[in-house]
């Protein structure tokens, strides 16, 4: 059964013939095609009969079944995972169309081998791309009256069928993860690469800008400050160009991102900051961390006793406490020895040993 056109009355149908098979001492196997089209409550009608052993089930999905088949059908599943086709294989598969197209449909017709080596690549693995692949050519073929199909010609074709990519499914986010570990691990040209992939298979290029927004706050951080106002540059770049000018500035971003010293403090320290905000709940701001913007403020002791840092000597209010009542001074950035947070690292410890004395 195709998840596509089925629904919870041929869910019923092929499980009431399942256990009248089983009373027959049958067993019956049921193959459920794009199981994840099924919503919740679909995928729970098959978990009796599972149990039961009244069907053998078979689902098959092109998404990640951790995200979409429920987890109580899930666990008594065991999932086979489909490898991408070799290119041998891939060439097998067209040896056989080949064959299958002389005997039955009487048509005689030759690949370059380099023609194959293009339609093998371009496949990403997929036998079902490669045989649309030779479909396209036979047709083009057919019209020219031509009986091999060329490398320029493989060419075009491929390009026409595009890079393969999913922009919902987990080829979509294990490319972005594969730029995103480039950037961060320094590597321009692995960066480019994923990039011009994702750009080439039909990604939106504002994704992508998102995406490295956020690298450059993540895994630059303030090690290279301006890093983050040249990712916001070519977003911005790309809103007035659009592609393909546009692109240029992403591809800009990446690099410099990639080029950049790196640094995650602020997101670890972020990260602590966060853990404790929930710890301690609603602790009161401080009074004399609170504006005295009425006179019952001032009367309640609002603003009382707060240092105004630029009127102590080098605009550091030493020894001061900026946190609330009930919650211990805490230390969530640690700056890395690298680029500008050197220079910060060396600023903090200053002011932190002054703090001290």
């Amino acid at each position: 059964m195709s998840a596509v056109r089925s629904g919870i009355k041929e869910i019923r149908e092929y499980v009431q013939a399942g256990q009248a098979a089983k009373r027959e001492g049958k067993a019956t196997v049921l193959f459920v095609d794009e199981v994840h089209r099924f919503n919740k409550s679909q995928q729970d009608a098959f978990l009796p009969s599972v149990e039961n052993g009244d069907l053998i089930f078979i689902g098959a999905t092109t998404q990640n079944p951790s995200f979409e088949v429920n987890a109580a059908l899930l666990s008594r599943l065991k999932v086979y995972v489909l490898k991408p086709l070799t290119v041998h294989a891939l060439n097998q598969v067209m040896d056989r169309c080949m064959l299958v197209g002389k005997e039955v449909f009487k048509s005689d017709f030759q690949i370059a081998p380099e023609a194959r080596e293009v339609f093998a690549h371009a496949a990403g693995g997929d036998a079902r791309r490669v045989l649309n692949f030779i479909d396209m050519a036979v047709g083009i073929l057919k019209h020219d009256e031509r009986n091999a199909v060329t490398l320029d010609l493989a060419k075009e074709i491929a390009q026409e069928a595009g890079t393969a990519f999913d922009k919902y499914g987990d080829q979509f986010y294990e490319q972005i993860s594969a730029l995103h570990k480039s950037v961060r691990g320094s590597d321009p040209d692995a960066s480019l690469y994923w990039l011009a992939r994702m750009l080439e298979g039909g990604c939106d290029p504002l994704y992508v800008a998102r995406r490295i927004l956020r690298i450059a706050s993540e895994d630059v951080g303030n090690a290279d400050p301006s890093a983050l106002n040249i990712a916001l540059n070519a977003w911005d770049t790309y809103h007035r160009l659009g592609s393909p000018e546009g692109e240029l500035a992403i591809a800009q971003a990446v690099v410099y991102l990639a080029c950049s010293p790196k640094s995650n403090s602020v997101y670890k320290a972020f990260q602590r900051s966060s853990e404790d905000a929930k710890k301690f709940g609603h602790l009161e701001v401080p009074l004399h961390l609170r504006n005295a913007t009425t006179r019952l403020n001032r009367e309640l002791g609002y603003g009382r006793d707060y240092r105004y840092a630029h009127d102590e000597p080098d605009a550091l209010a030493a020894g001061e406490n900026y946190f609330p009542a009930g919650m211990r001074k805490s230390i969530y950035y640690l700056p890395v020895e690298r680029g500008v947070e050197k220079r910060i690292k060396a600023y903090l410890d200053w002011i932190r040993q002054r703090d001290d004395n």
